[in-house]
């Protein structure tokens, strides 16, 4: 295949999706209708597994310079109290900091910068989509500066997505008519590494500090106080800002009044089109996770786009994009909402309720661990698409998320992280299996590179190289913790490193089999 994938709308998305296309040799032509990227008060989050995601295209490193590496939410009471602080799982589980604060403005900056030091890769500012149609094996594409020939097209572009538009492809949810301010403001004496969700019924209000004096104010407004998509007036944020700070107006950066929607597209693959992101997906931000949720699209999409386009898989498995990733997006925009009428709620007596609820949980140690840890939040598991169930093995880790950890690598036996060693593809660990073992599911299954086979040493062992297969061993304890229940047996990683497999050497050409099946020989 020759012709390049079109990624419409440089947000990011978009630019996340770019780079990790481009990252794998894919061509990319992206195009936004704006003449430059956004300076509009957006995202504040990044999580863990975005930044895992960003490793993958080298862009971790320089995103940490950007970002304050956080410790996650603390959660108010009714009455400004104090109630919880929502760390998260396992610190560095995924290799960061679970919960990251920045400037969307200057993530865009940055990997759009990524984007221009690649090849393959053209970006067309000022150009908007105007109709596509579709050929076997290509799309054209009609645009404000002229026609293009892709292989695949992509919406990036929001929740007015164009893609969507053409396409008819409706969203089904709720459109909230509550209208909140958010102002990014600079100047500001908050240091704390945390973002604060107070929940008092009478101003619900969130604060979120960045780097550099920067931070991000968002407030409940009331009946009459303002309307969604105006910019409110120097005086109202003054007057919402003063219980905790002084300001002047050159200090706010930006400013908006917004309303949210909790909507899902009806489809998201649909012939060669596919949706990302708010195209696909909107949800409120008391969870922190619309545009992670969108990284976690593209970090999906983006390894299996390259395999065809490369030719080492075929379209069958692009059909498993909206299996894996529908499920986790409709049940989080559900979280969100819900989170949102629990913590944000204007209602004293459910601000009552929820308080009381609340510390008679942290009365008991699996409650503190339940709201600490974030229990209560969908976890991202891939409940259909690429997964085999075998019924061997710990079949629970089937679906989900790979930690992680650093490993041990001959010859040098430097900790490294995971992924280093793991690759760009797929990747076959076996955890504590023998050279038999090896051999048989060596004839089953594609070799390296199509997927890498991996040596796992359990038991404080030191790795023991092979000519045929890498060898790890477990750094901080934290890759044997996470493989238990597979001694024996071996997982297959996918690139976006959930697990789609456990199983046994006489099961592999099962596996294979199910490889087949979504497009994979």
């Amino acid at each position: 295949m020759t012709d390049p994938v079109l990624i419409v709308g440089a947000g990011p998305v978009g630019l996340t999706m770019a780079n990790l296309l481009a990252a794998r040799g894919v061509p990319v032509v992206l195009v936004e209708r704006n003449a430059a990227t956004s300076d509009e008060a957006k995202a504040i989050s990044l999580d863990d597994e975005s930044l895992r995601t960003l490793q993958a295209a080298d862009l971790a490193e320089a995103v940490l310079g950007i970002v304050v590496p956080g410790t996650g939410t603390r959660y108010y009471d009714r009455k400004g109290r104090p109630l919880f602080h929502a760390r998260g799982p396992e610190p560095y589980r995924l290799g960061y900091t679970f919960k990251n604060q920045f400037a969307q403005p200057e993530l865009e900056r940055l990997l759009l910068q990524s984007l221009k030091d690649r090849d393959g890769v053209d970006v067309r500012f000022g150009t908007e989509l105007v109709g596509i149609e579709e050929t076997d094996g290509a799309v054209t594409a009609r645009t404000s500066g002229g026609e293009l020939r892709a292989s695949w097209v992509l919406g990036c572009d929001g929740g007015r997505s164009t893609i969507r538009e053409l396409k008819r492809i409706d969203m089904t949810g709720t459109s909230h008519r509550d209208v909140w301010l958010v102002a990014d403001t600079v100047g500001d004496e908050h240091d704390e590494r945390y973002g604060m969700h107070l929940g008092r019924p009478d101003r619900p209000t969130v604060i979120v500090p960045g780097r550099d004096g920067r931070c991000r104010y968002e407030f409940r407004l009331r009946p009459g106080e303002g309307k969604g998509g105006t910019k409110p007036d120097f005086a109202t944020i003054e007057r919402l800002v003063a219980p905790y700070r002084a300001i002047t107006p050159d200090q706010v950066e930006r400013c908006i009044n917004y309303t949210f929607n909790a909507v899902v597209a009806d489809r998201w693959h649909d012939g060669r089109c596919f949706l990302l992101g708010d195209a696909a997906h909107m949800m409120p931000p008391f969870a922190g996770q619309g545009l992670n949720s969108g990284v976690r699209d593209a970090a999906n999409l983006a390894w299996k786009l390259a395999e065809v386009w490369h030719g080492r898989a075929d379209e069958r498995l692009l059909d498993t994009y909206e299996p894996e990733r529908r499920p986790h997006a409709t049940a989080m925009v559900a979280f969100s909402e819900r989170l949102g009428r629990v913590v944000m709620t204007t209602d004293p007596m459910r601000g009552r309720i929820r308080d009381g609820a609340v510390r008679t949980l942290l009365l008991t140690p699996w409650g503190r661990r339940y709201l600490a840890e974030m229990r209560f939040r969908p976890r991202a598991e891939h409940t259909g698409g690429l997964v085999v169930r075998t019924g061997t093995g710990d079949e629970r880790l089937v679906g989900t998320l790979l930690p992680q950890p650093r490993v041990l690598v001959p010859p040098s036996l430097r900790p490294r992280l995971l992924d280093e060693v793991l690759g760009d593809g797929m990747a076959l660990l076996g955890t504590g299996v023998g050279p038999d073992d090896w051999d048989r599911v060596a004839s089953a299954l594609p070799a390296p590179p199509a997927i890498a086979h991996i040596d796992v040493a359990l038991g404080d062992r030191l790795p023991r190289p092979h000519d045929e297969r890498q060898a790890i061993a477990d750094a901080d304890g934290r890759l044997e913790a996470a493989l238990a229940g597979t001694r024996g047996r071996f997982v297959l990683v996918k690139p976006d490193r959930y697990i789609a497999a456990v199983f046994s050497a006489a099961q592999a050409a099962q596996v294979a089999t199910a490889l087949d099946q979504q497009g994979i020989a």
